[in-house]
């Protein structure tokens, strides 16, 4: 009997792929479960305005997205070029508001989070001042006061 074996019978064995479907199922629950889908598809210019203290929204209570802007640019000869507001999928005035606030705390499943209802503005950096005026005095009318802005990181001197 020989102390040491040749070399000859140590060829690579062949690559066992049995596990490789397991793999590939795995990675496709976790992509199912990671990816978000887009909720809302962007009638509007939005380009946000730049802020170098940004603050991340620890607690994600139930939110509901409030757009402003120009429309985009295959909207404009319908719309026009004014700073206009989206609720969800489609254009809306500043009267609108509060009925929309309504619509979004009952589709809140849980009752006790109606109250923690915060609304984020995602106002384009062009649009002025007076339509942001006008969304914040509808909002305290609907008593929605938990209000934040949706803002990019960065200098605010790039703005």
């Amino acid at each position: 009997m020989s102390k040491f074996k040749s070399k000859k019978d140590n060829d690579l064995p062949a690559v066992n792929t049995a596990s490789l479907p397991d793999i590939v199922f795995m990675l496709l629950f976790f992509f199912m479960v990671v990816t978000v889908m887009r909720e809302d598809t962007l009638l509007i210019e939005n380009r946000l305005p730049l802020a170098d203290q940004v603050e991340k929204l620890e607690k994600k209570y139930p939110i509901s997205y409030i757009y402003a802007g120009k429309p985009a640019k295959n909207l404009e000869s319908k719309y026009g070029k004014e700073a206009r507001l989206q609720l969800n999928d489609k254009f809306a005035d500043i009267s609108e508001i509060r009925a929309f606030i309504n619509q979004e705390r009952a589709a809140i499943a849980r009752e006790e989070l109606v109250d923690f209802l915060t609304v984020s503005l995602k106002v384009d950096k062009e649009a002025n001042m007076g339509i942001v005026g006008d969304i914040k005095k509808e909002l305290r009318e609907a008593n929605a006061l938990k209000i934040n802005y949706t803002v990019g990181t960065g200098s605010a001197l790039d703005n």
